[in-house]
């Protein structure tokens, strides 16, 4: 069988960084590795219609900074900046008595973002609508927005079969061996009354211009 690594961390410190940035000891990794996963589950959940890319935290010293990148800000800040305030009373039940910046980031082309592709398919599979029009309807999307190439893969008991199996749809290249390739990739779950479904998409962004040394 082929080995299959997750592209992101393939290319980590090549064209891709560390979605969390900071350094522990002992005790203070798994504190910090434990924070760090309660704040992106809950801001994944609380503001699943906000279209969430990515949650990047960078801690210091004195203060933790939340980057917040996501396809709708307007969601997350609210009326009067009100919904920036909530969020950050909700994240220091989480981190204590620390100091906390929250910065959100609007994602300017939502459609060659893999998160925010995989979260629509899902969105359209939860609400039944067939998975062949929401994969087709993602990659016309991206195809217009200039991507290279998109590959999406969903996999479970579609369409309610008895039998689980995986189907793909692509456009133009995505070259996953070649460590220059700039390639954005999600996995998503979608719940559906016969059982979870898997989304995979991989977004094919172009080559970097520059050589990688041996």
């Amino acid at each position: 069988m082929g080995q299959k690594v997750n592209p992101t961390s393939w290319r980590m410190k090549i064209n891709e960084n560390w979605r969390s940035r900071w350094f522990g000891r002992g005790k203070n990794y798994a504190q910090y590795l434990h924070q760090d996963l309660q704040i992106r589950k809950h801001i994944l959940k609380e503001y699943k219609s906000a279209a969430v890319s990515k949650v990047e935290i960078d801690r210091d010293a004195n203060k933790v900074t939340i980057t917040i990148k996501t396809a709708r800000p307007g969601v997350i800040i609210g009326r009067g900046g009100v919904g920036a305030e909530k969020i950050k009373s909700e994240i220091e039940k989480f981190l204590g008595d620390s100091k906390i910046k929250i910065n959100i980031e609007e994602i300017k082309n939502p459609d060659v973002d893999a998160n925010v592709v995989a979260q629509n398919i899902v969105a359209q599979i939860e609400k039944r609508i067939p998975f062949r029009r929401a994969m087709k309807q993602a990659i016309e999307k991206a195809q217009s927005a200039g991507v290279k190439g998109i590959k999406i893969q969903i996999s479970g008991r579609l369409n309610g079969a008895d039998i689980a199996r995986s189907e793909k749809a692509t456009f133009g290249l995505v070259p996953l061996s070649t460590l220059k390739s700039s390639i954005d990739f999600a996995s998503v779950p979608a719940f559906t009354t016969y059982g979870v479904v898997g989304i995979k998409v991989w977004v094919y962004k172009g080559e970097l211009g520059f050589t990688i040394q041996g």
